[in-house]
This record gives C-alpha cells, structure tokens and sequence, in this order.
C-alpha cells in the first residue's frame, strides 16, 4: 500500500468521461492537485450521495488546481449506464475510473478480495505525485466533500508557505501555526 510521503505510482485505467470512453494514467495528472474517490460500487445507496456532492463541488476543486477522479471496480460501461440513468450521476463532470481487476484499489489499499469490491477512500495527491493525506473507511459511511476541499486547501497552503501548519478545522483566511512559535495570524 502507498504511504504518506510516497510518490504514487503510475497505473493506467479506462474512464468514462465526458460521454466517452477515455484511457488515462495517474502519470497525467502531474501538475496538478488529485483527489481519488474510490467507492465499492456504481447502482448503490451512499455512492451517488457522495459522487453527487464531489460534482456540486467540482468547480471549487477546480478552482484549488485539483483534479477528482471517481473509482469503483466496475466497468466504464456500468459507469456510462449509471450516468445515463441516474439523476445523482448525470452531473457528473469528472473522470469515472474504471477499475475491474483492482489494479488501482489494490495499489491504494482499498481493494476487498472477497467481494471484488473498494472500501471508501478519499487520497490527496500533490502536483509532484506525493501522497499527501488519505481516509479510509467502511462502506457503511458516507465522506464529507466539504471536508476533503478543506483538506486540499490546507494541503495546498501548506505547500506554498514553507514552515507553517494548519489547525484543526483551519480554512483558507484563518490562523496558521509555525512549529515551535505562536500563531501566525491570519493570512
């Protein structure tokens, strides 16, 4: 499984994307900030709530330099049906990686053997390919994508000022920290 710190490795997968069937690599996504979204299964009960919010919040991920990419272990032709058929799904805007041999989840440690299927995880990717933070949990629980833009905005300010952190619940506006030194104020 890949750690904090690791240089995520390049793995290429199908998507649907954009009405098309697209080939892509993690590889291609350097430059950028990269969510990854794995999820068990398209046609479920938490998936389309959570894909649901990542798209309403798309354009703010955008905004950060960051990419999403949904992934399950089903096929971009269950992701194209899924897309068609689905209110939740049709707003979709993002990559939808296809993942049937688990190459991906495998890789990121979320894949089920016994059923063929991803535990819910959210990874934040930095520009460079480094893991910079990762969630994950049983597929019982739904994630907060508000909560995963916070991350990213945090991620991302921590990279570009050299030397301070960011507390508990810190949004972009609010208080850093400099080890070793008060609070810095607000930026």
């Amino acid at each position: 499984m890949i750690n904090i710190g690791d240089t995520i490795p390049d793995i290429s997968f199908e998507a649907f994307h954009n009405e098309d069937t697209k080939t892509m690599s993690l590889e291609s996504f350097r430059g950028k900030w990269l969510i990854l979204l794995f999820y068990p299964a398209d046609f479920t009960f938490v998936c389309p709530t959570e894909l649901k919010e990542a798209a309403s919040l798309y354009s703010e991920f955008q905004k950060e330099n960051a990419e999403i990419i949904s992934i399950s272990t089903d096929t971009v032709f269950v992701h194209k049906a899924w897309h068609d058929e689905s209110e939740a799904i049709k707003g979709i805007t993002f990559p939808m990686a296809a993942d049937p041999t688990g190459n991906l989840c495998k890789a990121f440690g979320t894949y089920i053997e016994k059923e063929g299927l991803s535990l819910r995880g959210s990874f934040v990717i930095d520009p460079e390919g480094v893991l910079k933070a990762y969630e994950i949990h049983d597929n019982s629980i739904g994630r907060s994508g508000t909560e995963l833009l916070r991350k990213i905005r945090a991620a991302k300010f921590v990279a570009e000022h050299g030397g301070e952190v960011c507390p508990a619940n810190w949004r972009p506006g609010e208080a850093t920290l400099k080890p070793g030194l008060d609070l810095v104020g607000k930026i």
